[in-house]
């Protein structure tokens, strides 16, 4: 088996729930521009961004304040998947 990561992208540091809602207020100011005026379709898809990357902060923080076991069937239906 190999030891080493086979992937060339650089690993990231995983986000804190309090930084991906810092990142939901960033997209819903970005939102909120001037500079979107004529461009309905950008203002709704940050809008929808920053509504589900709030979500899953919430669920991301309910589940590390847990410390519990994770069923993710139950987790999925939650967030709106299978």
């Amino acid at each position: 088996m190999a030891t080493e990561d086979s992937s060339n992208t650089t690993p990231l540091p995983q986000m804190r729930p309090e930084d991906m809602r810092g990142l939901a207020d960033r997209l819903r100011a970005r939102a909120g521009s001037v500079l979107l005026p004529d461009q309905p379709e950008q203002h709704h898809d940050l809008l929808s961004a920053a509504t589900l990357i709030e979500q899953f902060a919430n669920v991301a923080a309910d589940v590390l304040s847990s410390g519990a076991v994770i069923d993710l069937s139950r987790l999925l239906k939650i967030a709106g998947g299978v």
